[in-house]
């Protein structure tokens, strides 16, 4: 998979960033030390902006600015021959050069290039607000590699959209079992309660997570009937 397969299968802007935050909100569940974590969302990283991440600890990594523009994904796998570490500290041919002017600021953000100033980035798309489908360059990958930009491991669980995935993923890295109703229900953005928050991981609180509800800008369920879903 490249950029130009998740371009087809990533969700629109809105029911991505919903996504990234229940991404976020789980994890911050399942993992209380922030740096053990995968997924993090700050709903007020700038005015008007809000950022999606994740970083798996190895190096690789990606971003996600939602705005009143619309939405801009920059990933960097660290081991892609597409790294500009591998290209004299340039991003690869085609990467980076078309991204429209009301994006071009986030190219040169400081907190997605490196102490030189080069963009950290083997994998970019973006969406204007008003389209109807994500961009990217037009890009010619190198042919001895199946991933060449890594985007298959860095977008995985933002294409397979599914609660499953996730499961999967949180068996596997935090080795424990997790609940698939509750990941469903935060994957549904069900307002949090200490049922649902214990049901993922016991040794946690509502008051343990006010910091990361807040950041995230999740809903909290206030006190009255239980929550029925979606009507």
């Amino acid at each position: 998979m490249t950029v130009y397969d998740v371009a087809r299968q990533l969700a629109a802007i809105a029911d991505l960033r919903d996504l990234c935050r229940s991404l976020a909100m789980l994890d911050a569940i399942l993992s209380p030390d922030w740096e053990s974590r995968y997924y993090s969302f700050n709903a007020a990283w700038a005015k008007g902006e809000e950022m999606a991440s994740m970083r798996n600890g190895s190096g690789d990594e990606y971003s996600i600015v939602f705005s009143v523009a619309g939405g801009y994904v920059r990933g960097f796998c660290h081991e892609s021959p597409m790294s500009p570490y591998d290209h004299d500290c340039e991003p690869w041919p085609g990467v980076i050069d078309d991204v429209p002017d009301v994006f071009k600021p986030f190219v040169q953000e400081p907190a997605f290039t490196d102490e030189d100033g080069v963009p950290v980035v083997t994998a970019c798309l973006w969406r204007g607000a008003t389209d109807d489908q994500w961009h990217h360059d037009t890009i010619d990958f190198p042919s001895n590699r199946a991933d060449p930009d890594g985007a298959t491991d860095l977008f995985k669980l933002l294409v397979d959209r599914s609660p499953e995935a996730f499961q999967r993923f949180a068996e596997d890295y935090y080795e424990v079992a997790v609940d698939l109703e509750a990941v469903s229900d935060v994957y549904a953005l069900r307002p949090l309660d200490q049922e649902l928050v214990s049901s993922l991981n016991v040794e946690v609180t509502l008051a343990d997570l006010a910091q990361d509800i807040s950041e995230i800008g999740y809903a909290v369920c206030p006190s009255g009937p239980s929550w029925v879903g979606p009507q």
